[in-house]
């Protein structure tokens, strides 16, 4: 049982760099979670408070995440291994800002607040994979107003679907109207329209009533 917790637990960056007998030291001395659920099941809603860390170890879930005024939202598919939100543990605003549900049978490693912050005190190398983790997400965040301007309207809309992303790859869904990707867009709906339909014509994206299908956000971005 040790011995899987280990691999499993090395496939996420926070644990990365213990060792055989540091894990040992941790397995033995730490509270893990176990949770399997079945399809279908909501793991956590948007604006839960978050007061453990969730480590997806198999299966995959989709993401809901929505607009501020609830106009419009997206979906995404994450697959394991995945951390869910842990950037959201602490801070001002320690609650979920999405919704995710499971696609298929998954299994979970849990970790409560207290157990990681008692497991930073423990283990350097724990507290330093945590800064680093928190600060890449910050330096990312921080560098996208300094990005270049997208110069044309599919540029725009690629920048928009990526910027609103979790996983910067895989499929994507857009449930929006027209109406409100123009005024997004700063574009007319016409010129959304024929953007929208010369990206279907490529295979890149799928349109239907009030949504829209992106098989692979990384092909998308390769055309743009």
């Amino acid at each position: 049982m040790t011995l899987q917790l280990y691999d499993h637990l090395l496939r996420f960056q926070l644990f990365q760099g213990l060792s055989r007998n540091e894990l040992l030291q941790m397995a033995g001395n730490t509270k893990f979670g176990f949770r399997k659920e079945e399809a279908g099941v909501t793991i956590v809603r948007e604006g839960d408070s978050c007061r453990e860390l969730l480590f997806l170890v198999s299966g995959a879930l989709q993401l809901n995440a929505r607009s501020d005024d609830g106009s419009w939202r997206m979906t995404e598919r994450l697959a394991a291994p995945w951390p869910l939100q842990p950037e959201v543990l602490f801070g001002a605003m320690p609650r979920y800002t999405g919704t995710c549900v499971t696609l298929e049978p998954c299994h979970f490693i849990t970790l409560s607040k207290d157990e990681v912050l008692r497991l930073t005190d423990d283990f350097l190398i724990i507290r330093l994979n945590l800064m680093n983790m928190l600060a890449t997400m910050a330096q990312k965040r921080a560098r996208q107003p300094w990005r270049r301007v997208p110069t044309s309207l599919r540029e725009r809309f690629v920048r928009f679907v990526m910027d609103h992303s979790v996983y910067p790859a895989g499929p994507k869904v857009l449930h929006i109207l027209m109406t409100r990707l123009a005024d997004d867009l700063n574009d007319s709906r016409l010129d959304i329209s024929r953007m929208l339909n010369a990206l279907q014509r490529e295979g890149l994206v799928e349109l239907h009533r009030g949504r829209i299908e992106i098989p692979s956000l990384e092909k998308l971005a390769a055309h743009h």
